[in-house]
């Protein structure tokens, strides 16, 4: 038996011409295999596009999801496996369509990660919640996931 096609109307349309935004991510929550919240980046950052809005989208990670800014060789030491990081080309991609990623500062001290230890172009930050409040004072809205 054939599976019936819903037609798909947007309601509620969506352009935007500036975007400025800032992804806290503290945790990873999955839809299957994929986190949820570069699922989501990757929505937006299509969305962008499809706009050709200005933005700034920054990604602050902390906390339990701040091993997704590893290199290969820290992850496999932070996880305790030998795979390497399964996240670097979403990372990557995200980066590379403007995406700026940040990791939390305090998240790196406690778990002992130095600059070295990160991905290309992820940046250490303070920590995250002196960096969203900044972010926010700035008029970025802040992201929850």
């Amino acid at each position: 038996m054939p599976e019936s096609v819903s037609t798909l109307t947007i309601d509620v349309p969506v352009h935007l011409e500036q975007v400025a935004s800032v992804h806290s991510i503290g945790s990873l929550q999955f839809e299957g295999d994929l986190p949820a919240a570069l699922f989501h980046l990757q929505l937006i950052t299509d969305d962008i596009a499809e706009w050709k809005a200005r933005s700034e989208v920054i990604v602050v990670v902390h906390t339990n999801a701040g091993h997704v800014a590893l290199n290969d060789h820290a992850y496999n030491a932070s996880r305790n496996i030998s795979t390497g990081n399964p996240y670097k080309d979403l990372v990557a991609e995200l980066v590379s369509r403007g995406v700026k990623m940040e990791l939390c500062g305090a998240t790196a001290r406690v778990n002992g990660w130095g600059n070295a230890d990160l991905l290309p172009n992820v940046r250490i930050n303070l920590d995250a919640m002196a960096r969203t409040i900044q972010l926010v004072q700035q008029g970025f809205v802040k992201i929850t996931e």
